[in-house]
């Protein structure tokens, strides 16, 4: 299959330069573009400052021993009723989750609103004409599809997979797991491929995908090095399509196909796909 374009790495300052071309690229006067960058980059701060320290489950085991207190039971009062449900695990991936929505949407919604007058919706939310690039998203897709398949049968990779434990119970607990997992994936690609590159495009056209690769790469920084050296190319070449389809869809597609997918053939490989609808 003949790589589309804009995908095509001789091609990617063409690319580049063609963004540059259209509106809104380079369409904001001078004089707002310090204020939009001090909005854009601060409130981009704040997000990952929130995100890194409040998103970890000993915040979580913090806040509901706190709420205990507060309300005159013992400390561990909340987390012991967590437990006895036997979602334990899973409400901490709901935590987990949850602050990816505050972090990564719900700052930049208000931030769209109260500086910009801006709808949330109109910044890669809508599906655009993610239909037409398609083939760039299964080129991104596809090799990272054959390499899950080569390692599934690694003894770290289905030690490590899927990340909520308890996913094989049953398939209310795959799905729960799979809908918490990727409802994150789809905040990240709104707020890099969305919120950071459409607000920096009309002061400084593609060099706003650069500037976003920067954060996105960081927190990579976590996993293995081949990883985070991926997100660099990886967020250069997503930021392009979501400019392109005018959407954050296809982004999140691919790292949807990507995320269960490892979760599946982890599962298969330990032969614990789930049996039963719920776990009890």
């Amino acid at each position: 299959m003949m790589l589309p374009f804009y995908l095509n790495p001789l091609s990617v300052f063409r690319t580049l330069d063609q963004i540059d071309r259209e509106p809104p690229s380079y369409t904001a006067d001078r004089a707002s573009t310090s204020r939009t960058t001090l909005i854009v980059l601060f409130s981009t701060c704040v997000a990952l400052l929130l995100l890194n320290y409040a998103k970890n489950s000993s915040s979580m085991v913090a806040a509901l021993t706190q709420i205990a207190l507060w309300q005159g039971h013992a400390g561990d009062y909340w987390i012991a009723k967590l437990d006895q449900t036997g979602f334990y695990d899973l409400g901490r991936y709901v935590w987990w989750s949850g602050w990816h929505v505050i972090a990564y949407v719900l700052i930049p919604a208000f931030v769209l609103r109260v500086f910009f007058q801006q709808r949330l919706i109109d910044y890669g939310w809508r599906w655009g004409e993610t239909h037409k690039h398609w083939r760039g998203y299964l080129v991104l897709l596809s090799p990272i599809l054959i390499l899950v398949v080569l390692v599934s049968h690694r003894d770290d990779f289905v030690n490590h997979y899927p990340f909520y434990a308890q996913a094989s119970r049953s398939w209310l607990d795959f799905i729960a797991w799979e809908f918490f997992y990727l409802l994150q994936f789809a905040c990240l690609e709104f707020f890099y491929r969305g919120y950071m590159v459409q607000t920096l495009r009309p002061h400084y056209g593609s060099s706003a995908i650069w500037i976003m690769v920067v954060p996105y790469l960081m927190i990579h920084f976590p996993k293995p090095w081949l990883e985070a050296t991926g997100a660099i190319f990886f967020g250069l070449f997503l930021g392009m399509l979501a400019l392109r389809s005018r959407s954050i869809w296809g982004g999140f597609f691919v790292h949807a196909g990507v995320a269960i997918s490892m979760d599946i053939a982890s599962l298969i490989q330990q032969q614990r796909l789930p049996q039963q609808w719920l776990p009890w």
